[in-house]
């Protein structure tokens, strides 16, 4: 088990935000985890488990004990008639994982290609793009109980799933949030595989090709050109990706959205219900490219807030999170809709 004291997080957030771990220990196997139980100094403190930090806005120096998850691995668990079952370790980057299995030759994750993150943040968030969400591709987790030092493991029922939503987002009863630590994360990838192409900008691109019937690596091949060419790349410009939830209304409240604004952009759901466009809202109230401080919300794509001060000034988590208020404040006068923002503080 390794303990470092007084590490800079700017590297460890995609945000790019200064802030410093009072304590760090790197999480690399199960027996790490049994070392920091046994460590009566450590055991007692309270913990903040850190993947990829590209969903996370810190917003001053972190007290708790920050558990730096990088438990590596990638393997082909079994092989049936059906489906291949592949594991990955929770500390591998999400990317990666998903390009090694079209290497491998199992299909099905190539429309969440290029989202930001370790392995063992996708089912926290239940991650979701192109219309196909984790939950969809999910067999199990293994996790660790940090209070109690058991191991777990976790069906798909029994993450419960929602929308950007599972139940290591919540605390009191099931919830784990704050208790579990994700190792390894399965996934079942049927071969019977049917692409998923019911988006825009999916259709745009076989139009553009002349592509009827995309292979799965060109689905991933599209989805990386149009992700580089809408979002930014945390690299060059801190973010945390998309900061806003799209919200969900019933048919009459969006009805009632269009009778005021015909252009809004909405997504019909199977249980008649209707998802709109967090971006397209924020974009109608005036807020692409503005900012507060270096923070600012994106000119190409106002779901994104990014941090405008680069290296030598960057944004603080103060400004990120007083500008996104302004933006939740700025909607719900407008459309009567709360948004929620997708990144955890703090």
């Amino acid at each position: 088990m390794l303990i470092e004291k007084n590490v800079p997080l700017r590297g460890y957030n995609s945000f790019g935000i200064h802030a410093r771990a009072h304590t760090l220990v790197r999480i690399r196997s199960e027996a790490d985890l049994l070392a920091l139980r046994a460590d009566a100094t450590l055991q007692p403190q309270p913990k903040f488990v850190l993947g990829g930090g590209s969903n996370i806005v810190i917003t001053g120096d972190v007290k708790p004990v920050v558990l730096k998850v990088e438990v590596p691995g990638k393997r082909l668990v079994l092989e049936t008639d059906k489906a291949w079952i592949v594991e990955a370790g929770a500390g591998e980057n999400w990317h990666d994982f998903v390009a090694w299995t079209l290497d491998q030759g199992y299909w099905g994750l190539e429309n969440l290609a290029l989202i930001p993150g370790t392995v063992g943040g996708t089912p926290v968030q239940n991650i979701g793009a192109y219309g196909v969400e984790l939950q969809d591709r999910f067999e199990a987790l293994d996790a660790v109980d940090l209070h109690t030092g058991d191991s777990f493991t976790l069906n798909a029922a029994q993450c419960a799933f929602g929308y950007r939503d599972s139940v290591f987002k919540h605390q009191g009863g099931m919830g784990l949030e704050g208790r579990a630590l994700i190792t390894r994360v399965r996934f079942h990838l049927p071969k019977a595989w049917k692409p998923v192409l019911g988006y825009l900008d999916l259709e745009k691109k076989m139009a553009a090709t002349g592509v009827a019937a995309p292979t799965a690596r060109q689905i991933f091949d599209w989805i990386c050109e149009i992700r580089r060419a809408k979002l930014p790349d945390p690299q060059v410009l801190g973010n945390a990706g998309s900061f806003f939830k799209n919200p969900t209304v019933s048919a009459e409240q969006c009805a009632d959205i269009i009778a005021r604004e015909p252009r809004v952009v909405y997504y019909q759901l199977a249980n008649g219900t209707v998802k709109l466009a967090a971006g397209w809202l924020i974009d109608a109230c005036g807020w692409k490219g503005k900012s507060v401080g270096n923070a600012a919300v994106f000119e190409k794509q106002a779901l994104v807030l990014v941090n405008r001060g680069g290296a030598e000034h960057p944004a603080t988590g103060g400004e990120v999170m007083t500008l996104a208020k302004a933006i939740q404040t700025s909607v719900y006068e407008r459309f009567g809709i709360r948004l929620e923002p997708e990144p955890v503080v703090v």
